[in-house]
């Protein structure tokens, strides 16, 4: 019986592995493309799509980084002494309360409609990061992982802490220019004084909050849960330290059953019908929502009511997965399912290239790069789903550029997921 156990947990520590490194895998695969919404342009930029890990092209067509805003209270940060900088070096490419900005931002980007620089500003989201990097979101999970391993737990205090620490931090890890608007919210609010556990947005104020992003961390977690039961309550625990979304919290729904099931060796096709079988796509198509984002000159032009009624009405009918899996790329990415980065649309996607590339994590993934849009986050998600059981994640993963620093923080984790008689939550 011993024997048994001790072959069952080095089983699922293996899949837990395989499923972070798909994590890591899958973002930095995806990290040169990121934002690219028009497939046209990534298969103009890397002839034949991409295949492995780039570096990020300057400039980036359709990037509209330049000028997005981060308004913290310097004054009020000051005097509580709170760090507020998050942005560092890269502060000059934002509006913000305490940096100058240089750029006119007189043009608009083809995709989405929003205002941005000349063809030559328009900097990539990832500039400055290397061929197999990682972007903060993975550096955020790392963040997750070394937390746990050093306390041998989860504590969301203590990773709240390290999550301040870290984006406060200037240096390695800590350059890539985009910071999603969840995360400057969280430190606007911060700024002002509002207890760290207040920090979040929430999607009914700000639409754009409900995005992909939000997925990730808890999906991780779930895999550190000692069941399914306790991994949907961490995972949604842990969501609302950033924020706060419905449509976050239903694709965890479908997310956390699913990769649980996936670490604990539920057979790959199995999971995948029992849980996809529940994911309800979009009403409105990708090529739809961005025509709408055009017409109104981007999307913060669209009524607030009219944008949230974007994100939350689906289909009455559960996606028919084995259906939808059988058609070609062409009629499903943007044609049925955005590429935007939307839970709603982000599982739906996901669940199409999982089934439609069974038990072969790097050609799912792959699809998932070029598909464009927020492949980054996207892929991440993808790359746990389809990497868990898929051994072969780990040759990919030698191309990482932090491969050796990963590998210790993901044993460190694994080997806490899978300690006998412990609850790793308390």
């Amino acid at each position: 019986l011993t024997l048994l156990k001790q072959k069952m947990a080095a089983a699922r520590h293996e899949r837990i592995t395989n499923a972070l490194w798909g994590h890591f895998v899958g973002d930095a695969l995806a990290m040169p493309a990121h934002w690219y919404y028009s497939v046209e342009n990534i298969y103009k930029q890397w002839e034949g799509g991409i295949s492995g890990f780039e570096a990020p092209p300057h400039p980036h067509p359709e990037s509209f980084m330049i000028g997005m805003s981060y308004d913290p209270d310097v004054e009020k940060a000051k005097e509580l002494g709170r760090s507020y900088d998050i942005l560092h070096e890269n502060a000059k490419y934002y509006r913000t309360s305490y940096s100058k900005f240089e750029f006119d931002t007189n043009q608009r980007e083809s995709e989405h409609g929003n205002a941005t620089t000349a063809l030559m500003q328009r900097m990539h989201y990832h500039h400055g990061l290397t061929k197999g990097e990682n972007t903060l979101h993975a550096h955020l999970t790392r963040v997750l992982l070394r937390a746990v391993g050093r306390d041998k737990k989860y504590d969301p205090n203590a990773f709240t802490n390290d999550f301040i620490s870290f984006l406060t931090t200037p240096g390695p890890g800590n350059n890539d220019p985009y910071r999603e608007i969840c995360v400057r919210r969280w430190f606007e609010n911060y700024s002002k004084g509002l207890p760290p556990s207040q920090c979040a947005a929430d999607q009914r104020d700000v639409w754009s909050v409900g995005s992909t992003g939000g997925m990730i961390r808890p999906m991780v977690l779930a895999m550190l849960a000692p069941n399914t039961y306790q991994a949907m309550g961490v995972g949604i625990e842990h969501s609302l330290i950033t924020q706060r979304s419905l449509n976050v919290y239903s694709a965890l729904g479908i997310a956390v059953p699913l990769i649980r099931d996936l670490v604990d060796g539920v057979e790959y096709g199995t999971a995948l019908k029992e849980h996809g079988s529940k994911c309800h796509a979009p009403k409105i198509t990708g090529e739809e929502m961005f025509a709408s984002y055009r017409s109104a000159a981007g999307p913060g032009n669209i009524p607030k009511d009219e944008k949230f009624r974007q994100h939350v009405e689906l289909e009455l009918a559960p996606m028919d997965l084995e259906q939808l899996a059988a058609l070609p790329e062409d009629q499903v990415v943007r044609s049925k399912i955005g590429t935007a980065c939307y839970t709603e649309q982000t599982l739906a996607l996901n669940m199409y290239h999982a089934a439609k590339y069974p038990k072969d994590a790097k050609t799912a993934i792959l699809a998932g790069v070029n598909a464009g849009g927020d492949n980054v986050h996207r892929c991440m998600v993808l790359g746990m789903i389809t990497g868990a059981q898929d051994p072969r994640i780990k040759d990919l993963a030698a191309g990482l550029k932090d491969y050796q620093e990963i590998a210790k923080e993901i044993k460190a984790f694994a080997d806490v997921a899978v300690a006998e008689g412990q609850n790793a939550l308390c």
